[in-house]
């Protein structure tokens, strides 16, 4: 179990340090011409480490939930703190995986050609929500780890 929260938290850093690279990436990269020089570069090899990292993330998540005995406890009327800080923990996480998919979606979409308005608020809207997310997840993380 030892190695599987190692990994995990090895995962986490990769998954929240690039989306706090990429938010602070995003506020600071004002020019737009700048933006079109680097995002097609940097975007693909972020996206790629970034999926790999969410992939370990879900995996190693999945095998300590079975690994401490509480994916049964998750589908019972249990009302215990971790049972309850775990179930929205996975809420959250069901959510980013939902807002990453479209985030992937429209990035490799249009990665060599410019956005429609509505793919630049959807894309950039997912960015923000995975970003402040991210945040509520590691909080949960937190507060379940603090039980256990």
């Amino acid at each position: 179990m030892n190695t599987l929260m190692h990994l995990h938290l090895f995962a986490a850093i990769a998954w929240i340090g690039g989306s706090i690279f990429m938010f602070v990436l995003g506020i600071t990269l004002t020019d737009k011409q700048k933006q079109r020089e680097v995002y097609p570069h940097v975007g693909p090899i972020f996206g790629y480490y970034e999926l790999a990292s969410l992939v370990l993330l879900v995996g190693t998540g999945i095998s300590l939930i079975w690994a401490n005995g509480l994916l049964d406890l998750l589908f019972t009327s249990d009302d215990s703190d971790v049972v309850n800080y775990l179930r929205a923990k996975l809420s959250v996480v069901a959510l980013v995986i939902v807002a990453t998919v479209v985030h992937f979606y429209i990035a490799l979409k249009t990665n060599d050609i410019p956005r429609t308005n509505m793919q630049n608020l959807i894309s950039r809207g997912s960015s923000l929500f995975i970003f402040f997310a991210n945040l509520f997840i590691l909080h949960y993380a937190i507060m379940i780890r603090s039980i256990l």
